[in-house]
């Protein structure tokens, strides 16, 4: 390879030997000729300004390709679907089964706008799926392409966008633009947007480290933030007698599948159980006293993945409490209602072999589909106005109605915080719509201190 600074261009000509309408952008090197066809009047004139620009840089420029510097980088640089599937097998071993997931769905979202313009571009649905199977997953979990996948395949790496380009902001903005919507175009929610820009960010503070890029694009972006943590909806929040109805109700659905997952929902509400923690209780962890209150003591919480991502290929896997390090516990103490429901469901159902209190007839864990026996509960136990309202929309309602009732009598923050597995300030922002009678409560305590004075 070697460089020259003599470069001279021609006018753009129409390409009189093509059907369909192109042109050819010719240049000359050091006395070389060297050209390009391309399929639009517009791309014609926009590849010229950019030799045109990088001449007038001082840019030196290839005689063998014909290519000024910056040019001849981008196309030896690294594409985004490179760096991509590099990110995602770099952090794959450190990374839960729902994070994988999600990780993936923002990759994949920002590879399908982050290309060029390619003839024989497939069907998003294809390329989608492709990048799911064949792309973003360990290379031992990909099943062989058909046809139709490896012609995909080669697409996207003929059209990924060099990561030299992304140092332009229009294509930053565009992969901000595609994690801003859900597949059918609805706007994503807030924190759906949030999650995924930070693994963008991750994403590309990756490529910096293996100096693809100088700098992270994403922090020159100015994009207006939505609001973050939105607090919990104070309709959503049933009170006890309401509580104890669902709860009831729950048995009558079905012949005995209510009953076995009432107990489950009671965990929910008595003790603010997460769904994904009362699935890795066991009996070693439940202490139920004959008279009073007992305690549990949550140590595994056993969240729902697709297969592709668990290390063991299950849907269920044991993991860590959330936001907690890996084997930090939290004990709940239950009141006596709850204890006399754990000691009659352990009575009939016995447990697991692992000692797992709640699990179906085959010994797995419940899926998501248990939200149909709370959905059949609700109108069972609600009248049609409650059934249409958000009234404890969501089996995850119960336990937002067990912190705002502790909240509510009185419990001090930090007690409740430490109950549910959350941080106080958290706790706060989130149920500030949900605690009652305060204003009251201070307006009395202030006044008795006034008094005394």
């Amino acid at each position: 390879m070697s460089e020259s600074y003599k470069v001279r261009f021609w006018k753009i000509k129409r390409n009189t030997s093509s059907k369909k309408p192109s042109y050819v952008v010719r240049w000359v090197v050091d006395g070389k000729e060297f050209s390009t066809t391309l399929g639009g009047k517009e791309l014609a004139e926009n590849y010229l300004s950019d030799l045109r620009q990088a001449a007038k840089n001082g840019e030196w420029f290839d005689t063998t390709t014909g290519l000024p510097q910056s040019m001849l980088k981008a196309r030896k640089s690294r594409t985004w679907l490179a760096l991509a599937r590099a990110y995602m097998k770099a952090h794959w071993p450190h990374l839960a089964p729902t994070s994988r997931s999600n990780t993936m769905e923002t990759l994949v979202a920002v590879t399908l706008v982050l290309t060029v313009e390619r003839k024989g571009r497939p069907d998003t649905a294809v390329l989608r799926r492709v990048l799911r199977k064949h792309v973003f997953l360990p290379e031992e979990r990909q099943p062989t392409p058909d046809a139709q996948a490896a012609a995909a395949l080669r697409w996207l790496e003929a059209a990924s966008l060099p990561m030299d380009e992304l140092k332009q902001a229009r294509h930053v903005r565009a992969a901000l633009d595609a994690l801003a919507l859900c597949q059918d175009g609805t706007k994503a929610a807030p924190t759906t947007f949030r999650r995924k820009r930070s693994t963008l960010h991750h994403a590309l503070e990756y490529a910096v480290e293996l100096e693809d890029l100088d700098a992270n694009p994403l922090d020159r972006i100015k994009r207006k933030p939505s609001k973050s943590n939105p607090p919990v909806d104070r309709r959503v929040v049933v009170n006890p007698r309401q509580a104890r109805e669902l709860l009831i109700a729950v048995t009558y659905v079905g012949r005995t599948r209510g009953t076995r997952m009432a107990a489950m929902f009671a965990c929910m509400y008595f003790a603010a159980l997460r769904p994904s923690e009362t699935r890795g209780l066991r009996a070693k962890d439940c202490f139920l006293p004959e008279t009073g209150w007992g305690h549990l003591t949550i140590r595994k919480s056993r969240p729902q993945s697709s297969s592709d991502f668990s290390d063991s290929g299950e849907v269920f896997e044991d993991r860590g409490l959330k936001h907690r390090e890996e084997n930090e516990e939290r004990l709940v103490p239950i009141p006596p209602e709850l204890v006399a429901m754990l000691r009659s469901h352990i009575e009939v159902y016995g447990t697991t072999s692992d000692g797992r209190l709640f699990y179906t007839r085959s010994g797995g864990s419940y899926h998501s589909d248990y939200t149909s026996v709370w959905r059949e509960a609700r109108r069972l136990a609600f009248t049609p106005e409650q059934v249409e309202s958000p009234l404890a929309g969501r089996p995850y309602d119960l336990r937002h109605a067990a912190v705002s009732l502790w909240l509510n009598a009185g419990v001090h923050a930090p007690e409740v915080a430490e109950r549910a597995g959350h941080t106080v300030a958290i706790l706060l922002k989130t149920y500030a719509k949900c605690i009652d009678g305060q204003q009251e409560i201070a307006n009395r305590r202030i006044e008795h201190a006034l008094e005394d004075e």
